[in-house]
């Protein structure tokens, strides 16, 4: 086991022993993040994960008070919340609404009832990713994997779902297993990293990196590839930025998301050669679907 973990934290030589482990807890999640977010853009919720990020915060809270720890109590509660969203079929900014306003009184009720209540939800808004251990990393490892081999499955039939919404019907597709699906694994995953980098920093961390995708990339394959690799780069710069600055690492991460954020202000290039008659196709065109993934489930 030693030898285990020596080879995992030994490319870290040049960081100090007490960061190695929430470095790469968060590492996971910046990667995990940006392309949840892009899922989420693409189905026009990206409002439910700030939903979701209050309800992870609230009970994550409630976990602490019972003995818990954070992310896992977090977790749980977003599960259940993306498991009624998705069979009560509550989608809408209305709906979203109302799932932060339920979990920032659930948050802020439970902090004051709660010993130590108040320090313990202002940790959760700011984030307590140099605080993470083994049970953060081994989550966030955990989740990526999960990610990894769901999100090639599910992103299809979101695609599909997307810009076919008919097809699903049309064809008796059990359309609610991918719908079921990504409600639960967008909710695991805003609420490991609500426990990690923070309520703000997770929400950041989903909605930027994706937007800003949309804005410059062309095509889906691009667009995920964009959103993470923003999503990295913006958490390798305010992990560096808030420990040389002696800043707290949420408010960092949301600065420096915010900064990148401007690029998607810029006006974009028109990359079409002077014969080109049609524009090539962006994120929101209807993606190419061979036959063989018409078939059933």
């Amino acid at each position: 086991m030693e030898g285990l973990i020596g080879s995992v934290l030994s490319p870290l030589g040049w960081l100090d022993p007490l960061f190695r482990l929430p470095f790469l807890t968060c590492l996971a999640l910046a990667c995990v993040l940006p392309a949840l977010g892009a899922l989420l853009m693409l189905r026009e919720e990206w409002l439910a994960a700030l939903g979701l990020a209050h309800l992870a915060a609230a009970s994550a809270l409630l976990g602490l008070a019972v003995g818990l720890p954070a992310v896992i109590g977090g977790t749980l509660g977003a599960l259940g919340a993306g498991l009624a969203k998705s069979l009560l079929a509550a989608r809408g900014n209305a709906a979203y609404a109302f799932m932060i306003l339920i979990g920032w009184s659930s948050l802020m009720l439970i902090a004051a009832n709660t010993a130590l209540g108040d320090a313990l939800g202002h940790a959760l808004m700011d984030g307590q990713l140099y605080f993470g251990g083994w049970v953060e990393f081994a989550t966030s490892l955990m989740l990526a994997c999960l990610c990894l081999a769901t999100l090639p499955w599910l992103g299809r039939r979101l695609l599909r779902a997307r810009f076919f919404p008919r097809f699903e019907q049309a064809n008796r597709l059990p359309a609610w297993r991918w719908h079921l699906g990504m409600d639960l694994l967008s909710a695991t995953g805003v609420a490991v990293g609500t426990a990690t980098l923070g309520l703000m920093g997770a929400f950041a961390l989903v909605l930027v990196p994706a937007w800003l995708a949309f804005r410059l990339a062309r095509g889906w394959r691009a667009t995920l590839a964009v959103a993470i690799g923003m999503g990295v780069a913006a958490y390798l710069l305010a992990f560096w930025a808030a420990l040389a600055f002696d800043q707290p690492f949420g408010p960092v991460l949301v600065a420096v998301l915010i900064a990148t954020g401007t690029l998607g202000l810029l006006p974009r290039i028109d990359r079409r050669r002077p014969g080109d008659k049609e524009a090539r196709p962006s994120p929101a065109s209807p993606p190419r679907i061979p036959p063989a993934s018409a078939g059933r489930g």
